[in-house]
């Protein structure tokens, strides 16, 4: 497939492979230890290079880093230790030049409690943003209004003496969340998301989409019996897996902003959204709601392939026909791994083989795909000691949950760097010695390897329009085989993955096939037989072209 821009093709977000870049860890180049924007721009032909369509850059906007930029104090502006407003621009204009399109993450759910809209709300209950964060009085114990509780442990209300009132944060107390209810609240948002366009930016990452209205009555959210409770979006230690979050998240008022943005990027032909939807019960349905044609998002960052478990055929199974049945008209940006969960390579432990077979079923899915960065070197999990822990969800729960610092130490470019070519000072993170092997300068010289593999993978789903953007049949379990069918016009794959050390039996559907796929390890004879964690992809002939 032809690399368009985004006015020739619009639709190019659908099937795209986006990277995912954790700034603060993809590359330092001033020596302060903390990546940076310039060091994004040096990078890109490496993410160029694996045939990916877009980048996806974790927040980089002025934030005091309590949650490491997901608490922003200035929307349109480049936090220092990032760079500049010029350092982003050049970012930009260097990816397009390589044929990547540039999303960046906006955290509209909540600011810092640092921002000046919050400074300003906070001091009384008759100013002009008085009512533009989630205010309520006590009970009259002085106990908070409701039952609600913060992703980060205990409730999610904070009590200000200055306006004796409670103010809502679903996630740190310094992170207050913003009153959708307020339509001066979403016109400055969507101010925000204009400026940003109007840099060049080709799309958004939308962090916690489902979280931006809750409810105006404050009604308590219903308890879960622990059969019901999921550690999807929190783990397992977390009581807020002991609730069913019907009145904090999940408003119906949530499409009608939505409705809003969409209309805001649409005056910016083919520019995109994905929005993040943190629902451990109903995550597939919302996203249904979400990616309804014109009527929200294009796309939603599902959760169900972030699972603790190692993904089976069964599960996979599943996840799909779930889709077909809350969401057949959505769609998905599938991912294993990103900068809140442990990687991948680690939780479902994963010899190299399993990593390729994974990344080929992954490749072949309906969907679009988020790979985060470091996965096309299989990095495991980097162990952090407490004494280097940065995270305060680690160390709020801590040892039983250790955060999120594991899956978010630097990226590992130069193996014989003894900070893996990531920085020439200490990292803000310390480097893992079980990364050092895994190098891109390693991987590059290994043409056998699994960042080829990767490479192979990606190249395998950009020449066939069926696996990119095409409808999706047939999907069934044997055993601990996943098989389907893909569809777009005269292009149909047949696609059997074996995700299991032993060896199993396929049969193809009717019809003269052809296996394609070689470069990926895949079976080249069709004769019904699977190695280990091996895939049989094949391509079915025209009729015309058998008979020519």
């Amino acid at each position: 497939m032809t690399l368009l821009s985004r006015t020739e093709n619009p639709d190019w977000w659908r099937g795209a492979v986006i990277y995912q870049i954790y700034p603060r860890s993809y590359q330092d180049s001033n020596g302060d230890g903390i990546g940076d924007l310039p060091g994004i721009t040096r990078r890109l032909p490496h993410i160029a290079g694996l045939g990916a369509d877009a980048i996806w850059i974790s927040p980089f906007f002025t934030s005091p880093m309590k949650d490491f930029g997901y608490d922003v104090s200035d929307y349109r502006d480049v936090d220092p230790m990032f760079g500049t407003l010029e350092d982003f621009d050049a970012m930009v204009a260097e990816a397009h030049r390589l044929g990547l399109k540039v999303m960046i993450d906006l955290v509209l759910s909540h600011s810092s409690d640092q921002h000046p809209w919050f400074a300003e709300s906070r001091v009384s209950r008759d100013n002009s943003k008085a009512d533009w964060y989630v205010w309520a009085d006590p009970k009259p114990d002085g106990n908070p209004p409701n039952n609600w509780l913060s992703i980060f442990g205990g409730p999610a209300w904070q009590w200000d003496g200055r306006r004796e009132q409670y103010y809502l944060h679903n996630f740190l107390t310094s992170q207050p969340d913003l009153n959708f209810h307020c339509p001066e609240v979403q016109d400055a948002l969507l101010d925000v998301t204009r400026f940003w366009l109007e840099r060049g930016v080709d799309g958004f990452r939308l962090d916690t989409i489902n979280f931006y209205v809750h409810d105006k009555h404050l009604r308590d959210n219903p308890g879960l019996p622990r059969e019901q409770r999921n550690a999807t979006i929190a783990p397992s230690v977390n009581p807020y897996n002991h609730q069913d979050h019907l009145y904090d998240k999940n408003q119906p008022e949530n499409l009608a902003f939505l409705r809003r943005f969409r209309a805001l990027l649409d005056e910016y032909p083919g520019t995109t959204a994905v929005g993040e939807v943190g629902d451990a019960q109903r995550g597939l349905e919302i996203m249904g709601e979400y990616t309804r044609a014109g009527n929200g998002v294009h796309m939603c960052y599902a959760f169900e392939m972030l699972q603790p478990n190692a993904l089976t055929a069964s599960d996979v199974a599943t996840i799909f026909a779930d889709v077909d049945a809350v969401a057949r008209d959505g769609w998905a940006c599938w991912a294993y791994s990103n900068h809140d969960v442990q990687r991948h390579a680690s939780r479902w432990d994963l010899s190299e083989a399993g990593q390729r077979a994974m990344t080929t079923l992954q490749m072949c899915l309906r969907g679009s795909v988020c790979l985060y960065q470091g996965e096309e070197l299989g990095l495991p999990e980097a162990e952090v000691g407490f004494d280097d822990l940065q995270d305060p969800y680690g160390i709020e729960f801590w040892p039983e949950f250790k955060g999120r610092d594991g899956c978010r130490t630097p990226m590992v470019w130069d193996s014989a760097h003894p900070q893996g070519g990531f920085s020439d000072a200490k990292p803000w993170l310390p480097v893992s010695p079980d990364h050092l092997p895994r190098a891109v300068d390693r991987a590059t010289q290994n043409p056998d390897g699994l960042m080829a593999h990767y490479r192979a993978a990606i190249a395998l789903r950009r020449a066939h329009p069926a696996l990119h953007h095409g409808e999706q049949t047939d999907m069934a379990a044997e055993g601990e085989v996943i098989r389907f069918t893909r569809r777009e016009g005269d292009d149909e794959v047949f696609v059997a993955v074996n995700l299991s050390p032993n060896p199993a039996q396929i049969d193809l559907p009717n019809g003269d096939w052809t296996p394609i796929g070689a470069d990926l390890g895949a079976a080249q004879d069709l004769n019904g037989e699977i190695a280990p964690f091996q895939a049989v992809i094949a391509q079915k002939q025209l009729k015309e072209a058998a008979n020519g």
